[in-house]
């Protein structure tokens, strides 16, 4: 039970920092766009079966998909929360590219994982987690495409 406190503080404290250095209407934006996800977590396998696809095909088309999103909530000024809050404010503030900041958490979050999962898994994490940082690294710079 301490963990979870622990992790709702933690998750409280990225919002904090959105409504506090972001504002108002990018921390809604994000929840709006997390309760999406969630949504779409519980729909789309219901509707795709991925049992049968290639797992590095897999990391691979995912991570293009998934940095394509974090893009478009980026230049929509949203995120989807957590790290993404934290990444999205340090390349606004002090012009830190927002794939490398995410690509930093992804690598320390990937060594833990190395320590306690299959190697194969860890492999295609890692490859999903740098073609999604690739993507926006790549494509997200401050003042480019932003929506108003």
């Amino acid at each position: 039970m301490g963990l979870v406190k622990y992790a709702l503080k933690f998750r409280v404290s990225f919002y904090v920092l959105a409504v506090r250095r972001m504002g108002l209407a990018f921390t809604l934006k994000t929840a709006v766009a997390v309760a999406a996800l969630a949504v779409a977590a519980e729909l789309v396998p219901i509707a795709i079966d991925v049992s049968r696809i290639m797992p590095i095909y897999a990391a691979i088309c995912g991570g293009l998909l998934i940095g394509s999103g974090f893009l478009v909530l980026f230049r929509h000024h949203a995120s989807l929360g957590g790290v993404g809050i934290l990444a999205y404010f340090l390349q606004a503030r002090y012009g830190w590219r927002a794939g490398v900041v995410q690509l930093s958490f992804d690598v320390a979050v990937l060594a833990f994982a190395a320590t306690t999962m299959d190697a194969h898994k860890v492999i295609h994490s890692i490859v999903g987690a740098v073609v999604i940082n690739f993507v926006l690294a790549v494509n997200h710079k401050p003042g480019r495409y932003i929506a108003v």
